[in-house]
């Protein structure tokens, strides 16, 4: 039997809802949407309908995914349909965008119903069992890293899900921080090795008077400083996984071990004449054009082939800009322990100009900008005064915010005033030192309209104390 919830004050809609659905249908209806996630932690629905006003505190509110959270925190993927009066299709339209799975308007059509209910009931049949084998495939812990909009990342991820069992070579193309050791990882820990080490070797940081003795060992007196034996990474690895990194960057005698490595499974160690067997697996990264390294003579050409069993090619972050809001969603999560601050969520200002911007250091980039506005941050919302001006450059001579197809000149008003109250109220409370009588007056308001807009733009008087 399929389970339905209905979130609504409005037991009329309720029962118009419940008309809609026949046997083998069980319908419930709470009025607020803390009853309706008592409701959840009981039993998971096949999916809810939540009345609009049970998303927004007051009509001005635009957050609808803070809203959502608490139903996701629960189920991830549950499906939840928005009911909406007709005036109100933009707002059920917005929480839409940001991941409820459709909409519908009162008064409450049948035929809408029964449409918007078995295109989502048809379609999670058609994904249900392709959602089965990726969560049995991948581990509980990884289930975040994959979430991607990309369909070049989703290419990336099927290629990891074919080769990570098995015990090819692959070497990660991709430029410096699009998160090669990451994905390294994730082959390892999907792959039959996952129990044994996975070793990272970062090439490009040893010295190349160093770099055999790093891989390989080296026997006691093999060189000047060899006061005893040394095992090399591939001895350490043995059982599991060696990743190395920035592979271009080996010396040319060091890649003659690297391909006796993988011809033969075996090597020596530096000064000592044993063979060694090396029972590792090796996934390899570099951010250089290997196949061109090869033509100038800098990098070996049988290597190469050995190397480039399976390649996979990681694209940049301004190649997957979609991945952005869940890429920091999830940066911002991770910064959290380090950061004693409620901080769960970017003004949309930011996240525009991040859309905007080239990107050059990739993730690792924008995991360093989040940290530093974490840091500067005195309100819930990442605002554009945390992150270098540099970021917002190419809109200096532009207006404040552009214009977005999906939004109205109403709507972008809107948001313009939002952003100049917010601006002149966080510059208000930081002259007084968060003092709200002074600053209410100043502004020419009532301390309750003032804590009343603190609170709609997440600023706390704390933040603003000396």
């Amino acid at each position: 039997m399929k389970f339905v919830l209905v979130v609504s004050s409005e037991m009329e809609v309720c029962r118009e809802i419940q008309a809609c659905f026949g046997e083998g249908y069980r319908i419930n209806c709470v009025e607020t949407t803390a009853q309706a996630l008592e409701k959840l932690r009981v039993k998971r629905p096949d999916f809810v309908f939540m009345a609009l006003d049970n998303l927004i505190a007051n009509p001005d509110d635009t957050n609808f995914k803070k809203a959502l959270m608490p139903l996701w925190a629960l189920y991830p993927s549950l499906d939840i349909i928005v009911m909406a009066p007709q005036e109100l299709t933009r707002k059920a339209v917005a929480a839409v965008k940001v991941g409820a799975r459709d909409y519908i308007n009162y008064p409450i059509d049948p035929a809408e119903v029964k449409f918007v209910s078995e295109n989502i009931l048809s379609s999670n049949i058609l994904q249900s069992e392709l959602s089965y084998l990726r969560d049995q495939f991948w581990q509980a812990d990884y289930l975040e890293l994959i979430q991607t909009q990309s369909q070049k990342m989703k290419s990336v991820f099927d290629k990891i899900r074919s080769v990570a069992p098995t015990r090819s070579t692959v070497l990660l193309i991709g430029e410096t921080g699009t998160g090669k050791n990451l994905l390294a990882k994730l082959i390892h820990h999907h792959s039959n090795r996952r129990k044994a080490q996975f070793i990272g070797v970062h090439c490009g940081a040893i010295p190349d008077t160093l770099i055999e003795s790093e891989l390989f060992g080296h026997e006691k007196g093999a060189f000047t400083g060899a006061i005893r034996r040394k095992m090399g990474k591939f001895e350490i690895a043995g059982g599991g996984t060696i990743f190395l990194d920035e592979i271009g960057t080996v010396t040319p005698s060091a890649q003659i071990k690297l391909l006796q490595v993988l011809q033969d499974g075996s090597f020596q160690r530096v000064g000592g004449e044993e063979n060694l067997v090396a029972d590792v697996r090796v996934i390899a990264a570099s951010n250089m054009d290997l196949k061109a390294l090869t033509a100038t003579g800098a990098f070996r050409k049988d290597l190469y082939y050995r190397l480039n069993v399976f390649p996979i090619y990681i694209p940049p972050l301004q190649e997957r800009l979609e991945d952005i809001p869940h890429l920091c969603d999830v940066l911002l999560q991770k910064l959290k322990p380090h950061h004693n601050k409620d901080i769960d969520s970017i003004h949309s200002i930011v996240l525009d100009a991040f859309r905007r911007y080239a990107w050059p250091g990739n993730i690792r980039e924008l995991e360093n900008l989040l940290e530093r506005a974490a840091i500067l941050e005195s309100t819930r919302v990442l605002t554009p005064e945390s992150f270098p001006a540099e970021l917002f450059q190419e809109e200096a001579d532009a207006p404040l915010l552009q214009p977005n197809p999906g939004r109205t000149l109403s709507e972008t008003r809107k948001l313009a005033i939002e952003e100049f109250e917010r601006h002149y109220l966080k510059e208000c409370l930081s002259r007084h030192q968060g003092k709200i009588n002074v600053a209410a007056q100043e502004a020419g308001i009532t301390t309750r309209q003032l804590n009343k807009l603190m609170n709609k733009y997440g600023l706390r008087k704390e933040a603003f104390k000396p």
